[in-house]
Protein backbone atom coordinates (compact mmCIF):
# COMPACT_ATOMS: atom_id res chain seq x y z
CA UNK A 1 0.00 0.00 0.00
CA UNK A 2 1.61 3.46 -1.03
CA UNK A 3 2.24 6.15 1.59
CA UNK A 4 -0.86 8.20 0.04
CA UNK A 5 -3.55 4.98 0.20
CA UNK A 6 -2.09 4.19 4.13
CA UNK A 7 -2.72 7.96 5.01
CA UNK A 8 -6.16 7.78 3.86
CA UNK A 9 -7.19 4.76 4.82
CA UNK A 10 -6.00 5.32 8.61
CA UNK A 11 -7.98 8.53 8.53
CA UNK A 12 -10.93 7.78 6.45
CA UNK A 13 -13.88 8.00 8.97
CA UNK A 14 -12.61 11.56 10.07
CA UNK A 15 -12.11 12.61 6.69
CA UNK A 16 -15.99 11.77 6.43
CA UNK A 17 -17.37 13.00 9.56
CA UNK A 18 -15.84 16.43 8.74
CA UNK A 19 -17.53 16.38 5.20
CA UNK A 20 -20.54 15.24 7.19
CA UNK A 21 -20.44 18.41 9.51
CA UNK A 22 -20.12 20.72 6.32
CA UNK A 23 -22.82 19.03 5.27
CA UNK A 24 -25.01 19.68 7.86
CA UNK A 25 -24.75 23.83 7.48
CA UNK A 26 -28.08 24.17 5.01
CA UNK A 27 -25.86 26.51 2.35
CA UNK A 28 -28.73 27.26 0.68
CA UNK A 29 -27.86 29.85 -1.84
CA UNK A 30 -30.83 30.88 -3.42
CA UNK A 31 -32.68 31.32 0.14
CA UNK A 32 -32.45 34.39 1.71
CA UNK A 33 -32.93 33.07 5.42
CA UNK A 34 -29.83 31.24 5.13
CA UNK A 35 -27.42 33.80 4.67
CA UNK A 36 -26.07 33.67 7.86
CA UNK A 37 -25.07 30.26 7.13
CA UNK A 38 -23.47 30.66 4.12
CA UNK A 39 -20.92 32.15 6.73
CA UNK A 40 -20.87 29.58 8.90
CA UNK A 41 -20.02 27.40 5.55
CA UNK A 42 -16.90 29.48 4.75
CA UNK A 43 -16.03 29.53 8.39
CA UNK A 44 -15.99 25.57 8.23
CA UNK A 45 -13.76 25.64 5.09
CA UNK A 46 -11.54 28.68 6.23
CA UNK A 47 -10.71 25.58 9.45
CA UNK A 48 -10.22 22.85 6.67
CA UNK A 49 -7.84 24.39 4.89
CA UNK A 50 -6.05 26.03 7.66
CA UNK A 51 -6.12 22.25 9.75
CA UNK A 52 -5.28 20.24 6.06
CA UNK A 53 -2.12 22.74 6.22
CA UNK A 54 -2.64 26.27 4.42
CA UNK A 55 -0.07 28.72 5.30
CA UNK A 56 -3.36 31.06 4.68
CA UNK A 57 -6.61 30.95 4.88
CA UNK A 58 -9.56 33.43 4.74
CA UNK A 59 -13.33 34.16 4.40
CA UNK A 60 -13.32 37.57 2.03
CA UNK A 61 -16.60 39.24 1.14
CA UNK A 62 -18.52 39.92 -2.14
CA UNK A 63 -21.55 41.66 -3.32
CA UNK A 64 -23.48 38.71 -2.33
CA UNK A 65 -22.28 35.15 -0.44
CA UNK A 66 -18.74 35.16 0.74
CA UNK A 67 -15.40 33.45 -0.83
CA UNK A 68 -13.13 30.91 1.07
CA UNK A 69 -9.58 31.77 -0.03
CA UNK A 70 -6.27 29.65 1.21
CA UNK A 71 -2.92 28.68 -0.02
CA UNK A 72 -0.11 26.79 0.37
CA UNK A 73 2.91 28.72 -1.75
CA UNK A 74 5.94 26.03 -1.62
CA UNK A 75 8.16 27.73 -4.48
CA UNK A 76 7.75 30.12 -7.14
CA UNK A 77 9.40 27.95 -9.83
CA UNK A 78 6.51 25.12 -9.31
CA UNK A 79 3.53 25.10 -10.88
CA UNK A 80 0.79 26.43 -8.90
CA UNK A 81 -3.23 24.67 -9.00
CA UNK A 82 -5.97 26.86 -8.32
CA UNK A 83 -8.83 25.11 -6.95
CA UNK A 84 -12.52 26.06 -7.42
CA UNK A 85 -15.82 24.28 -5.94
CA UNK A 86 -18.64 25.70 -4.07
CA UNK A 87 -20.13 25.98 -0.92
CA UNK A 88 -23.70 26.83 -1.81
CA UNK A 89 -26.27 24.22 -2.19
CA UNK A 90 -29.80 23.83 -3.73
CA UNK A 91 -33.10 23.69 -1.69
CA UNK A 92 -34.72 20.69 -0.68
CA UNK A 93 -37.88 20.59 -1.75
CA UNK A 94 -40.10 18.66 -2.31
CA UNK A 95 -39.09 17.56 0.85
CA UNK A 96 -41.44 14.46 1.39
CA UNK A 97 -39.60 12.56 -0.98
CA UNK A 98 -36.68 12.43 1.22
CA UNK A 99 -36.18 9.26 2.60
CA UNK A 100 -34.09 10.78 5.22
CA UNK A 101 -33.39 14.59 6.22
CA UNK A 102 -31.11 16.22 3.65
CA UNK A 103 -29.03 18.06 5.91
CA UNK A 104 -27.88 15.05 8.06
CA UNK A 105 -26.07 12.93 6.04
CA UNK A 106 -26.76 9.04 6.16
CA UNK A 107 -24.77 6.19 4.51
CA UNK A 108 -26.89 3.54 2.97
CA UNK A 109 -25.76 1.12 0.55
CA UNK A 110 -22.50 2.09 1.06
CA UNK A 111 -23.64 5.32 -0.92
CA UNK A 112 -23.77 9.34 1.37
CA UNK A 113 -27.28 10.33 1.17
CA UNK A 114 -27.47 14.44 2.05
CA UNK A 115 -27.89 17.26 -0.42
CA UNK A 116 -24.85 18.61 -0.84
CA UNK A 117 -23.31 15.04 -0.57
CA UNK A 118 -22.07 14.97 -4.30
CA UNK A 119 -22.74 18.73 -5.41
CA UNK A 120 -20.57 19.91 -4.38
CA UNK A 121 -19.63 19.53 -1.04
CA UNK A 122 -18.80 15.72 -1.19
CA UNK A 123 -16.37 16.31 -4.23
CA UNK A 124 -14.76 19.79 -3.41
CA UNK A 125 -13.74 18.21 0.29
CA UNK A 126 -11.67 15.63 -1.50
CA UNK A 127 -9.71 18.50 -2.44
CA UNK A 128 -9.04 19.30 0.97
CA UNK A 129 -8.10 16.01 2.18
CA UNK A 130 -6.15 15.07 -0.79
CA UNK A 131 -4.48 18.21 0.28
CA UNK A 132 -3.86 17.12 3.86
CA UNK A 133 -2.47 13.87 2.74
CA UNK A 134 0.03 15.80 0.38
CA UNK A 135 1.08 17.71 3.53
CA UNK A 136 1.02 15.01 5.66
CA UNK A 137 3.31 12.68 4.03
CA UNK A 138 5.32 15.39 2.27
CA UNK A 139 4.55 14.92 -1.09
CA UNK A 140 3.08 18.28 -1.95
CA UNK A 141 3.96 18.88 -5.51
CA UNK A 142 2.75 22.34 -6.63
CA UNK A 143 1.58 25.52 -4.97
CA UNK A 144 -2.29 25.40 -4.00
CA UNK A 145 -5.06 27.93 -3.95
CA UNK A 146 -8.24 27.16 -3.29
CA UNK A 147 -11.34 29.55 -4.30
CA UNK A 148 -15.07 28.36 -2.56
CA UNK A 149 -17.41 30.51 -3.57
CA UNK A 150 -21.35 30.16 -2.22
CA UNK A 151 -23.27 31.12 -5.37
CA UNK A 152 -22.85 28.64 -7.95
CA UNK A 153 -26.17 27.65 -7.77
CA UNK A 154 -27.70 30.68 -8.37
CA UNK A 155 -25.12 31.56 -11.44
CA UNK A 156 -22.40 32.97 -9.79
CA UNK A 157 -23.63 36.70 -9.69
CA UNK A 158 -20.66 37.93 -7.68
CA UNK A 159 -17.42 35.68 -8.45
CA UNK A 160 -16.49 37.82 -11.76
CA UNK A 161 -16.35 40.52 -10.40
CA UNK A 162 -13.99 38.80 -7.07
CA UNK A 163 -11.82 37.85 -9.79
CA UNK A 164 -11.14 40.43 -11.07
CA UNK A 165 -10.37 42.78 -8.24
CA UNK A 166 -8.02 39.82 -7.14
CA UNK A 167 -6.21 38.79 -10.66
CA UNK A 168 -2.77 38.74 -8.23
CA UNK A 169 -3.96 36.43 -5.67
CA UNK A 170 -5.60 34.42 -7.74
CA UNK A 171 -2.71 33.46 -10.21
CA UNK A 172 -2.30 29.90 -11.36
CA UNK A 173 -1.37 27.63 -14.00
CA UNK A 174 -4.55 25.83 -13.95
CA UNK A 175 -7.94 25.69 -11.86
CA UNK A 176 -8.48 22.32 -11.20
CA UNK A 177 -12.80 21.63 -10.91
CA UNK A 178 -14.43 18.59 -9.09
CA UNK A 179 -18.30 19.41 -9.86
CA UNK A 180 -18.97 17.38 -12.92
CA UNK A 181 -18.81 12.96 -13.01
CA UNK A 182 -17.73 9.98 -14.69
CA UNK A 183 -19.25 7.74 -16.75
CA UNK A 184 -19.81 4.95 -14.71
CA UNK A 185 -18.01 3.73 -11.53
CA UNK A 186 -15.43 1.51 -13.35
CA UNK A 187 -15.00 3.84 -16.26
CA UNK A 188 -13.67 7.08 -15.97
CA UNK A 189 -13.86 10.13 -17.80
CA UNK A 190 -12.73 13.95 -18.45
CA UNK A 191 -15.56 16.13 -18.83
CA UNK A 192 -14.13 18.07 -22.01
CA UNK A 193 -17.05 20.30 -22.46
CA UNK A 194 -19.90 22.27 -20.61
CA UNK A 195 -22.96 23.74 -21.92
CA UNK A 196 -23.87 27.60 -21.22
CA UNK A 197 -27.30 28.67 -19.54
CA UNK A 198 -30.01 31.22 -20.02
CA UNK A 199 -32.33 31.24 -17.35
CA UNK A 200 -35.68 32.80 -17.68
CA UNK A 201 -39.02 34.13 -15.81
CA UNK A 202 -42.13 34.75 -17.41
CA UNK A 203 -45.38 36.27 -15.91
CA UNK A 204 -48.51 36.56 -17.99
CA UNK A 205 -51.14 38.78 -16.39
CA UNK A 206 -54.94 38.73 -17.00
CA UNK A 207 -57.58 40.41 -14.94
CA UNK A 208 -56.68 42.19 -12.09
CA UNK A 209 -58.00 39.72 -9.67
CA UNK A 210 -59.13 35.75 -9.30
CA UNK A 211 -62.11 35.14 -10.92
CA UNK A 212 -65.15 32.69 -10.68
CA UNK A 213 -64.41 30.38 -13.43
CA UNK A 214 -68.14 29.75 -14.35
CA UNK A 215 -69.10 33.37 -14.19
CA UNK A 216 -66.36 34.24 -16.36
CA UNK A 217 -65.05 31.21 -17.95
CA UNK A 218 -65.09 31.68 -21.94
CA UNK A 219 -65.09 35.71 -21.43
CA UNK A 220 -61.86 36.30 -20.18
CA UNK A 221 -58.47 34.97 -20.95
CA UNK A 222 -56.99 32.82 -18.62
CA UNK A 223 -53.36 33.22 -18.16
CA UNK A 224 -52.89 29.57 -17.04
CA UNK A 225 -53.99 28.40 -20.16
CA UNK A 226 -52.30 31.42 -22.22
CA UNK A 227 -49.08 30.39 -20.68
CA UNK A 228 -49.21 26.79 -21.87
CA UNK A 229 -49.53 27.77 -24.85
CA UNK A 230 -46.98 29.74 -25.19
CA UNK A 231 -44.33 27.04 -23.81
CA UNK A 232 -45.86 24.09 -26.08
CA UNK A 233 -44.67 26.58 -28.95
CA UNK A 234 -41.58 26.75 -27.84
CA UNK A 235 -40.36 23.34 -29.67
CA UNK A 236 -41.79 21.90 -32.50
CA UNK A 237 -42.52 18.26 -33.36
CA UNK A 238 -39.09 17.52 -34.33
CA UNK A 239 -37.54 18.70 -30.58
CA UNK A 240 -36.26 22.13 -32.33
CA UNK A 241 -36.71 25.47 -30.35
CA UNK A 242 -38.98 27.58 -32.23
CA UNK A 243 -37.34 31.01 -31.26
CA UNK A 244 -36.35 32.71 -34.16
CA UNK A 245 -32.39 32.84 -34.85
CA UNK A 246 -31.70 30.77 -31.78
CA UNK A 247 -28.90 28.27 -34.06
CA UNK A 248 -27.31 31.18 -35.47
CA UNK A 249 -24.47 30.79 -33.69
CA UNK A 250 -24.63 26.70 -33.05
CA UNK A 251 -21.55 25.13 -34.38
CA UNK A 252 -22.30 21.73 -36.12
CA UNK A 253 -20.05 19.28 -34.65
CA UNK A 254 -18.11 17.03 -37.77
CA UNK A 255 -19.19 13.19 -38.10
CA UNK A 256 -15.48 12.47 -37.05
CA UNK A 257 -15.92 13.94 -33.53
CA UNK A 258 -19.69 12.61 -33.48
CA UNK A 259 -18.29 9.54 -34.67
CA UNK A 260 -15.98 9.75 -31.61
CA UNK A 261 -18.40 10.37 -29.30
CA UNK A 262 -20.27 7.42 -29.56
CA UNK A 263 -17.37 5.40 -28.79
CA UNK A 264 -18.36 6.38 -25.29
CA UNK A 265 -20.32 2.94 -23.71
CA UNK A 266 -24.38 3.77 -23.76
CA UNK A 267 -26.80 1.40 -23.24
CA UNK A 268 -30.68 2.98 -24.35
CA UNK A 269 -32.02 0.34 -22.16
CA UNK A 270 -30.60 0.82 -19.30
CA UNK A 271 -31.17 4.44 -19.40
CA UNK A 272 -34.52 4.84 -20.17
CA UNK A 273 -35.02 1.52 -17.51
CA UNK A 274 -33.68 3.55 -14.89
CA UNK A 275 -35.50 6.45 -15.28
CA UNK A 276 -38.58 4.83 -15.62
CA UNK A 277 -40.03 6.01 -19.34
CA UNK A 278 -40.52 4.00 -21.97
CA UNK A 279 -38.71 6.21 -24.57
CA UNK A 280 -36.62 9.41 -24.93
CA UNK A 281 -37.44 12.77 -26.48
CA UNK A 282 -35.54 15.25 -27.84
CA UNK A 283 -34.20 16.88 -31.15
CA UNK A 284 -34.74 14.70 -34.34
CA UNK A 285 -31.64 13.17 -35.85
CA UNK A 286 -29.30 13.26 -32.92
CA UNK A 287 -28.58 10.52 -29.98
CA UNK A 288 -29.35 10.92 -26.15
CA UNK A 289 -25.75 11.56 -25.67
CA UNK A 290 -25.50 14.45 -28.22
CA UNK A 291 -28.88 16.11 -27.43
CA UNK A 292 -27.51 16.31 -23.76
CA UNK A 293 -23.52 17.01 -25.18
CA UNK A 294 -23.50 18.97 -28.32
CA UNK A 295 -27.20 20.12 -28.82
CA UNK A 296 -29.03 23.14 -27.07
CA UNK A 297 -32.17 22.34 -25.15
CA UNK A 298 -35.16 24.24 -23.44
CA UNK A 299 -37.10 23.17 -20.67
CA UNK A 300 -39.61 24.33 -18.22
CA UNK A 301 -38.11 24.28 -14.88
CA UNK A 302 -41.28 25.36 -12.51
CA UNK A 303 -44.69 26.38 -12.96
CA UNK A 304 -47.79 27.89 -11.30
CA UNK A 305 -50.91 29.59 -11.07
CA UNK A 306 -54.19 29.96 -9.30
CA UNK A 307 -54.98 27.06 -6.66
CA UNK A 308 -52.84 24.03 -5.95
CA UNK A 309 -53.80 23.12 -2.28
CA UNK A 310 -56.36 20.09 -1.56
CA UNK A 311 -59.71 19.68 -2.97
CA UNK A 312 -61.49 22.13 -5.35
CA UNK A 313 -61.36 26.30 -5.74
CA UNK A 314 -62.87 26.95 -9.32
CA UNK A 315 -60.71 30.27 -10.14
CA UNK A 316 -60.00 31.68 -13.32
CA UNK A 317 -55.92 33.03 -12.02
CA UNK A 318 -55.14 36.43 -12.65
CA UNK A 319 -51.34 35.67 -13.09
CA UNK A 320 -49.22 32.16 -13.67
CA UNK A 321 -45.68 31.62 -14.13
CA UNK A 322 -43.10 29.75 -15.07
CA UNK A 323 -39.29 29.43 -15.16
CA UNK A 324 -37.39 28.16 -18.06
CA UNK A 325 -33.60 27.40 -18.42
CA UNK A 326 -31.93 27.21 -21.76
CA UNK A 327 -28.98 24.81 -21.95
CA UNK A 328 -26.55 26.31 -24.75
CA UNK A 329 -23.45 24.82 -26.30
CA UNK A 330 -20.17 26.73 -26.77
CA UNK A 331 -20.10 29.74 -29.35
CA UNK A 332 -23.72 30.28 -28.10
CA UNK A 333 -23.99 33.79 -26.11
CA UNK A 334 -26.17 33.36 -23.29
CA UNK A 335 -27.28 37.83 -23.00
CA UNK A 336 -27.90 37.15 -26.97
CA UNK A 337 -30.02 33.96 -26.25
CA UNK A 338 -31.70 35.98 -23.44
CA UNK A 339 -32.77 38.85 -25.71
CA UNK A 340 -34.16 36.81 -28.11
CA UNK A 341 -35.77 34.10 -25.74
CA UNK A 342 -37.62 38.07 -24.76
CA UNK A 343 -38.67 39.10 -27.76
CA UNK A 344 -40.01 36.05 -29.27
CA UNK A 345 -42.22 36.04 -26.06
CA UNK A 346 -43.89 39.04 -26.31
CA UNK A 347 -44.07 38.66 -30.28
CA UNK A 348 -46.39 35.60 -29.52
CA UNK A 349 -48.50 36.87 -26.51
CA UNK A 350 -51.99 37.51 -27.48
CA UNK A 351 -53.63 41.27 -26.97
CA UNK A 352 -55.58 39.15 -23.85
CA UNK A 353 -52.97 39.15 -21.75
CA UNK A 354 -49.92 41.29 -20.18
CA UNK A 355 -46.66 39.72 -20.32
CA UNK A 356 -43.32 40.17 -18.36
CA UNK A 357 -40.31 38.54 -19.22
CA UNK A 358 -36.64 38.75 -16.83
CA UNK A 359 -33.81 36.79 -17.08
CA UNK A 360 -32.72 35.64 -13.69
CA UNK A 361 -29.28 34.39 -14.22
CA UNK A 362 -26.63 32.34 -17.09
CA UNK A 363 -23.31 32.06 -18.52
CA UNK A 364 -21.18 30.85 -21.35
CA UNK A 365 -20.03 27.32 -22.66
CA UNK A 366 -16.62 26.10 -22.43
CA UNK A 367 -14.79 23.62 -23.43
CA UNK A 368 -10.66 22.15 -22.49
CA UNK A 369 -8.31 21.61 -24.63
CA UNK A 370 -7.38 18.18 -24.61
CA UNK A 371 -3.99 18.73 -25.83
CA UNK A 372 -2.55 20.82 -22.61
CA UNK A 373 -0.45 19.73 -20.31
CA UNK A 374 -2.94 19.67 -17.15
CA UNK A 375 -5.17 17.45 -19.44
CA UNK A 376 -2.67 14.39 -19.53
CA UNK A 377 -1.68 15.24 -16.04
CA UNK A 378 -5.68 14.25 -15.30
CA UNK A 379 -5.72 11.17 -17.89
CA UNK A 380 -2.49 9.95 -16.56
CA UNK A 381 -4.12 10.40 -12.62
CA UNK A 382 -7.46 8.42 -13.57
CA UNK A 383 -5.48 5.88 -15.65
CA UNK A 384 -3.15 4.86 -12.71
CA UNK A 385 -5.64 4.70 -9.96
CA UNK A 386 -8.76 3.12 -12.36
CA UNK A 387 -6.73 1.34 -14.54
CA UNK A 388 -7.70 2.58 -17.46
CA UNK A 389 -7.41 5.41 -19.92
CA UNK A 390 -10.50 7.57 -19.32
CA UNK A 391 -12.81 8.92 -21.83
CA UNK A 392 -13.43 12.78 -23.01
CA UNK A 393 -16.93 14.04 -22.85
CA UNK A 394 -18.86 16.64 -23.18
CA UNK A 395 -21.34 17.47 -20.35
CA UNK A 396 -24.93 18.40 -20.73
CA UNK A 397 -24.62 20.28 -17.18
CA UNK A 398 -23.65 24.04 -16.91
CA UNK A 399 -20.78 25.94 -14.36
CA UNK A 400 -21.52 29.35 -16.11
CA UNK A 401 -18.01 30.96 -13.97
CA UNK A 402 -15.66 28.36 -15.37
CA UNK A 403 -16.03 30.29 -18.95
CA UNK A 404 -15.43 33.75 -16.74
CA UNK A 405 -12.27 32.52 -15.16
CA UNK A 406 -10.74 31.91 -18.63
CA UNK A 407 -12.02 35.58 -19.69
CA UNK A 408 -11.41 37.29 -16.53
CA UNK A 409 -8.18 35.25 -15.12
CA UNK A 410 -6.55 34.30 -18.28
CA UNK A 411 -6.30 30.63 -17.30
CA UNK A 412 -7.74 27.05 -18.31
CA UNK A 413 -10.21 24.62 -16.09
CA UNK A 414 -9.86 20.87 -15.71
CA UNK A 415 -13.42 19.09 -15.11
CA UNK A 416 -12.09 15.91 -13.36
CA UNK A 417 -15.25 15.11 -11.24
CA UNK A 418 -16.13 11.78 -10.00
CA UNK A 419 -20.36 11.88 -9.74
CA UNK A 420 -22.20 9.29 -11.09
CA UNK A 421 -25.70 10.15 -13.02
CA UNK A 422 -27.26 7.99 -10.76
CA UNK A 423 -26.40 10.45 -7.34
CA UNK A 424 -29.75 12.71 -7.89
CA UNK A 425 -27.88 15.90 -8.07
CA UNK A 426 -30.53 18.71 -7.19
CA UNK A 427 -33.37 15.91 -6.81
CA UNK A 428 -34.52 14.33 -3.42
CA UNK A 429 -32.31 11.85 -1.72
CA UNK A 430 -29.08 13.43 -3.41
CA UNK A 431 -26.16 10.99 -2.76
CA UNK A 432 -22.59 10.21 -3.92
CA UNK A 433 -21.12 6.76 -3.52
CA UNK A 434 -18.06 6.59 -0.43
CA UNK A 435 -16.21 4.71 -2.74
CA UNK A 436 -15.73 7.43 -5.32
CA UNK A 437 -15.07 10.09 -2.61
CA UNK A 438 -11.96 7.89 -1.50
CA UNK A 439 -10.42 7.21 -4.89
CA UNK A 440 -11.82 10.97 -6.26
CA UNK A 441 -9.08 12.11 -3.37
CA UNK A 442 -6.11 9.59 -4.60
CA UNK A 443 -7.01 10.82 -7.95
CA UNK A 444 -6.69 13.98 -7.44
CA UNK A 445 -3.20 13.65 -5.57
CA UNK A 446 -2.14 11.61 -8.15
CA UNK A 447 -2.69 14.36 -10.59
CA UNK A 448 -0.59 16.60 -8.51
CA UNK A 449 2.44 13.81 -8.42
CA UNK A 450 2.19 13.92 -12.63
CA UNK A 451 1.38 17.68 -13.01
CA UNK A 452 4.78 18.88 -12.54
CA UNK A 453 6.83 16.56 -15.12
CA UNK A 454 3.96 17.30 -18.01
CA UNK A 455 4.14 21.28 -17.35
CA UNK A 456 8.05 21.19 -18.10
Amino acid sequence: MSKFKNYIESNKERFLEELFDLIRIPSISSEKEHKKDMYKAAEYWKKSILEAGADRAEVMETDGNPVCYGEKLIDPKLPTVLVYGHMDVMPVDPIELWKSKPFEPEIRDGKIYARGADDDKGQSFMHAKAFETMIQTNSLTCNVKFMIEGEEEIGSPNLGKFCDQNKELLKADIILVSDTGIIAKDIPSITTGLRGLSFMEIEVTGPNKDLHSGIFGGAVANPANVLSKIIASLTDENGKITIPRFYDDVVEISKEERAEMAKAPFNIDEYKKSLYIQEVDGEKGFSTNERTGIRPSLDVNGIWSGYTGEGAKTVLPSKAHAKVSMRLVPNQDNKKISELFEKHILNIAPKTVNVTVKALHGGQGYVSPIDMPAYKATEMAYEQVYGKKPIPVRSGGSIPIISTFEQVLGVKSILMGFGLEEDAIHSPNESYPLENFYKGIETIIAFYQHFPNVFK
